[in-house]
């Protein structure tokens, strides 16, 4: 259904598909960079001032905000005021030409410019329109959606930190990050809807749904038992051990899932008879007996330190690791041959950036457009729109 006069994508997945983006910030850009990361043309529509991220610094690069940079390659930038009648324009020719339109504002907010779901719909009957929102077009519509809100609302800062402590955040907006990964999949199912029937749908996700689904085990402590969980710092309810323990120099992660993984861990650590320990044979019993059994590890791995435990560890098939920094996490990534940064333009514009997590063997993500100045594609874009 895309326009052939759109420009191709030049490979991926998504070859061939047009997206309007009205999206902001970040669960919808992180969508729609996906999205274009498998091929599909991104036209990002912004307002007279660009997207809020332009100006979130620091960190910064060259003058552009690290931020913007990180979710916004693959894209067309064209700035449309839509209180203006001719940009208004355009910007329903763009929705009537898209097969995905993608949109953040709050619920009934496109409604102002007929560009809600209905009035697109009306021109465009296979369009994909995908609405990212808070809380939902129901009751919690006029409720504004920030992802530390949702953190907060849902629970999670209630699970998060000390538990003698103060709730804390996460330290990324994991919820926003969470809804634009469901808004990929539900505009990727929907797509493969209309591929069968020629129709097309309203794809809603908001935070807090996306929220409860990935609090996952806690979610289904209090709906399947009535149990609410609380703060454990970095404790898990259910395992044991599975979570840092002091070595000789740094914290290191243990997360012994099962019996044998606990087996191994006990053998390396040259205590193999307190695997068999009652106490501590099975997870459960590992878990209730944790505050016995939690100095007993602790004393074996004070004699190396965490990379070397590491390497030892892992060696035997014992899930562990070392807490780094976020350069620390890249360099990892590096030596386990994962690529993480790809480069993004040519010349002043190569942007470094982080690659698509998902890898395909038949049509690998594409990395065509680096992050756009704003506007930076609008003429380009005002006359192949104005045309009929």
């Amino acid at each position: 259904m895309a326009d052939p006069g759109v420009p191709d994508a030049g490979g991926g997945p998504l070859s061939g598909i047009l997206v309007a983006d009205f999206s902001r910030i970040l669960a919808g850009p992180y969508a729609t960079m996906l999205l274009a990361d498998m091929g599909a043309d991104v036209v990002k529509v912004e307002g007279p001032a660009g997207d809020d991220t332009r100006s979130w610094t620091p960190p910064e690069r060259d003058g552009e905000s690290t931020y913007y940079l990180g979710i916004n390659r693959g894209k067309r930038s064209i700035a449309l005021d839509l209180r203006d009648e001719d940009d208004r324009a355009a910007a329903r020719e763009l929705a009537r030409r898209a097969d995905v339109v993608i949109e953040n504002l709050r619920p009934g907010g496109m409604a102002r410019f007929g560009l809600d779901h209905e009035s697109v719909a009306a021109t465009n009957p296979g369009v994909v329109y995908a609405s990212i929102s808070g809380f939902g077009s129901g009751a919690g519509a006029h409720v504004p959606g920030y992802d530390l809100m949702v953190q907060a609302m849902s629970g999670l800062m209630s699970l998060t930190g000390d538990p003698d402590g103060s709730p804390f955040r996460a330290g990324i907006s994991v919820f926003d990050v969470m809804a634009g990964n469901h808004a990929t999949i539900g505009i990727l199912a929907a797509l493969r809807h209309r591929d069968r029937t020629g129709e097309g749908q309203h794809v809603e996700v908001n935070l807090l749904s996306s929220a409860l689904t990935g609090l996952v085990n806690h979610s289904s402590a209090w709906v399947a038992s009535g149990t609410v969980p609380y703060r454990m710092g970095n404790a898990h309810p259910s395992v044991f051990p599975y979570e840092p323990l002091p070595t000789a120099d740094d914290d290191m992660i243990v997360a012994a899932g099962n019996d044998r993984q606990f087996g191994k861990l006990c053998e390396v650590l040259g205590i193999p008879e307190v695997a068999d320990d009652p106490r501590f044979a099975r997870n459960a019993d590992r878990t209730a007996n944790r505050e016995e059994l939690r100095p007993v590890l602790t004393e074996r791995l004070a004699e190396r330190g965490a990379v070397e435990w590491f390497e030892l560890l892992t060696d035997a098939g014992v899930p562990c690791g070392p807490i780094q920094t976020i350069d620390g996490g890249f360099a990892m990534a590096e030596r386990f041959g994962l690529d993480p940064v790809v480069e993004v333009g040519d010349g002043e514009r190569a942007i470094p950036t982080t690659r698509h997590p998902i890898r395909f063997s038949s049509t690998p993500a594409v990395y065509r457009l680096p992050p756009p100045q704003l506007d930076e594609h609008g003429a380009d874009l005002r006359k192949w729109l104005s045309e009929t």
